[in-house]
């Protein structure tokens, strides 16, 4: 008996679906007058028929659990322990409402989608993080594991970096401002990892280690080097000798990006004037959406920003209202302005999320605790329709009223949405074939 897949539909911080329906085609290959060539022909359309409406995407990922009903899930009538103390503001698109710390935001709602309904059950940051970016629930227990700690599964960067590769100089998958904790290739090996810039943007002295080669090496020389390595390299490879395959791979990114005068111009975001600084903020969050920004611009295909601090248990509302939401507000409202200005935005798929959102109810150290069944993404770009609201959750902001959006329908949209067949497999480690997202569906309701 053969199994044929006909559709796609599913029936840290603090903490120190069932399968599709398939059928079963017999012997004879007929099923209503479809021939098994047929059927299979018509399966193979179905899954490419999508067409790619963005070339990359910007990852904003507010690590910790950003509070959905204190920015972008207000509840005014629900009592003050639930709604917290920021009330609403009406948006530029009647009749959606956000909380009155994301002022920029609320002026161009109708560039942007929010989708309230995305739900987990996942209440740890470590496991959370690698449920998110992975779409698989984790091995080790929350807070146990080393980082990366996606040893096994790809996240959906190194996914991207596999499937769309490398254009120009710059990798494909980048990680900023130092390496996000579930954002490794798993069993695709190093040659799908991210390039980690691992310093902060906000400093003076800002650069990226090792673009260029020590003083006293000239061109010459450096490619001499070169050239006697992929000598070895080659023998190597013969061999089969896998550490050393790796390694090369490390390589042979370091020097593309050493000898690139684009890569080091992409990453001196010290050439970008003082005005367009200024108007992503003087943070690290808004330093890094517009670093970027320039690094979409210069090629690369997916670009994950690992923005910490969201993990408020303690009196929480004071740092809200002056360090985090206006960071991610100024931030995310001028970069979607940025990418519209220089022609981006259509091409660049811009996510906003964390691992989770933050429990309905105010607890007694005036912080929210962890709370997976209910978070707000925020969606822009990249062939999204703008100026919606998504899904919603109930009168305390605890749970999705409408239909969930889950961690698979989230990598599976954002894989169609660049082109990726989300049900292409690869062989893991154990010769079994491992499908880029398991299950899930798309959000139609997005384009």
């Amino acid at each position: 008996m053969l199994k044929l897949k006909l559709d796609r539909n599913a029936v840290t911080n603090c903490d120190g679906l069932s399968r599709r329906h398939a059928l079963r085609v017999g012997a004879t290959g007929l099923i209503g007058g479809l021939t098994l060539p047929r059927l299979l022909e018509l399966q193979a359309k179905a899954a490419g028929s999508r067409k790619a409406t963005a070339k990359s995407c910007i990852f904003l990922f507010l690590e910790g659990g950003p509070p959905h009903q204190d920015m972008w899930d207000p509840k005014p009538e629900a009592p003050y322990e639930i709604r917290g103390p920021f009330p609403p503001i009406s948006t530029n698109v009647p009749g959606t409402i956000v909380t009155d710390q994301l002022p920029l935001c609320a002026k161009i709602a109708d560039k942007y989608t929010i989708v309230r309904s995305h739900s987990h059950r996942d209440n740890g940051h470590s496991t959370g993080y690698h449920y998110v970016m992975t779409g698989r629930k984790p091995s080790f227990a929350d807070g146990d594991n080393p980082v990366p700690n996606n040893e096994f599964y790809p996240s959906i960067g190194s996914v991207v970096s596999r499937e769309l590769g490398q254009q120009g100089a710059l990798p494909p998958y980048i990680n900023l401002p130092h390496p996000m904790s579930a954002g490794g290739p798993g069993f695709y090996g190093a040659e799908y990892a991210p390039f980690v810039i691992d310093a902060d943007p906000t400093q003076p002295d800002f650069e990226v280690k090792d673009l260029s080669p020590p003083g006293n090496l000239k061109q010459t020389r450096l490619s001499t080097r070169q050239k006697l390595l992929a000598g070895i390299d080659e023998l190597e490879r013969q061999r089969s000798l896998g550490r050393a395959r790796e390694m090369s791979t490390y390589y042979e990114k370091a020097y593309s990006l050493i000898t690139s005068a684009d890569a080091r111009k992409a990453f001196d975001i010290h050439s970008e004037p003082d005005k367009v600084r200024d108007a992503y903020g003087r943070t690290q969050l808004g330093q890094c959406a517009l670093l970027a920004r320039r690094l979409i611009e210069a090629g690369s295909k997916f670009v994950g920003v690992d923005a910490p601090g969201w993990d408020v248990h303690f009196n929480c509302f004071p740092s809200l209202q002056t360090d985090l939401i206006p960071y991610a507000d100024r931030a995310f409202s001028t970069l979607v302005l940025d990418l519209e200005e220089r022609g981006l935005l259509d091409d660049t798929l811009v996510v906003m999320m964390g691992e989770m959102g933050r429990t309905p109810r105010i607890n007694a150290q005036a912080g929210r605790d962890h709370w997976s069944m209910a978070q707000t993404i925020i969606f822009a770009g990249g062939g999204v329709k703008p100026g919606q609201v998504i899904g919603a959750t109930d009168k305390t902001a605890a749970a999705p009223s409408t239909e969930p959006i889950s961690v698979s329908d989230l990598l599976r949209t954002i894989s169609n949405l660049m082109g990726i067949d989300a049900d292409r497999t690869y062989l893991g480690p154990l010769g079994r074939p491992v499908p880029i997202v398991d299950g899930g569906k798309f959000i139609e309701q997005l384009v």
